[in-house]
């Protein structure tokens, strides 16, 4: 019996993620690797370095730590070990992954509170300022880059400049934008970003990682509340021996290094973010034509998901 081989013609994936993946990409999952082999760890930290790179950073002042798991797994990671035994969570709210960040404060009993500007509207530097300003035991701040639930885009760079005036941590749900959204962590005053394999750079799923200010990241030993969702361990464990602490997902990472190097050859995340808005920009006229109209207005819709009222037709069905 021949193997089944993969197919360059595919179904198409319709939802914000995992995405639709190249042959390459699915080839490259062809192959064996030794989680403890140097060539395995070559790969590793070479990915590590082309993360920092694409968020506009190098590895002088922040680090790139990979973690198993889904990208919630990656959320909870930080969430879990960066925000002190006595630390607060200000989480701005407007979709169902602002509302997971919340769930995970209550699970993990870190004190929080939530702005909730309503799912069409984003939170305003004004909001969060006066919020800072109210509570003095706030010590982070959580946001979601593109809030899945909608497409909306909330404005990392404004809410940034207000918690590093602020003298707060900032943390960036960019699950749905990173690779394909340009965002430079350090002009943005990011401290922890958050992203997945399997969204915008187009891998398949099995970790998450994040973009982390050393500084903050090595002040937080000590403050984790799971063992294998420790990321400072995590960190400090890929530094030394170049080896995740647990069973890596090392097929998951084969695809991602091929997913990176055809960003590269697509040009970067600016040729990335012409074809997505040129999709976006198709799919809101094919739409439109059939009589449907957009959630968002245009000043905060994505061009990587976009959310469209349900007709009131009764002959309509979604299925």
């Amino acid at each position: 019996m021949n193997p089944i081989l993969p197919s360059a013609r595919d179904k198409l994936l319709f939802t914000p993620g995992p995405l639709t993946t190249s042959l390459s990409v699915k080839q490259a999952m062809l192959h064996d690797a030794g989680s403890w082999h140097f060539e395995f760890h070559a790969i590793v930290k070479e990915i590590r370095l082309k993360l920092l790179a694409v968020a506009g950073v190098d590895a002088g002042e922040f680090d790139c730590v990979i973690m198993q798991g889904s990208g919630t797994f990656g959320v909870e990671s930080v969430i879990g070990s960066t925000i002190p035994p006595n630390g607060k969570l200000l989480v701005l709210v407007n979709g169902a992954y602002g509302e997971r960040i919340l769930q995970m404060a209550q699970y993990l009993k870190i004190a929080h509170v939530a702005i909730r500007p309503g799912e069409d509207k984003t939170p305003t530097p004004e909001q969060v300022d006066a919020a800072l300003a109210a509570d003095p035991s706030i010590t982070h701040v959580a946001m979601v880059h593109c809030e899945t639930t909608t497409g909306i885009f909330n404005p990392p760079e404004e809410i940034g400049r207000v918690v590093s005036r602020r003298q707060r941590t900032l943390i960036l749900d960019a699950m749905s934008s990173f690779g394909a959204v340009p965002v430079n962590c350090a002009t943005a005053n990011i401290d922890y970003l958050v992203s997945s394999a399997n969204k915008c750079i187009e891998g398949v799923p099995g970790f998450a990682f994040v973009i982390a200010r050393k500084s903050k990241l090595l002040a937080c030993d000590g403050y984790a509340r799971s063992l294998s969702l420790d990321l400072v361990a995590q960190a400090k464990y890929m530094e030394k021996t170049s080896q995740f602490r647990y069973t890596p997902p090392t097929h998951s990472i084969l695809a991602f290094s091929q997913a990176l190097k055809e960003l590269e050859l697509e040009g970067g995340i600016d040729a990335r973010a012409a074809r997505y808005q040129a999709n976006h920009r198709t799919l809101l006229a094919g739409m439109r034509q059939l009589g449907f109209r957009s959630y968002l207005p245009p000043e905060v819709q994505s061009y990587i998901i976009t959310s469209f009222y349900y007709p009131s037709d009764p002959k309509f069905t979604f299925m």
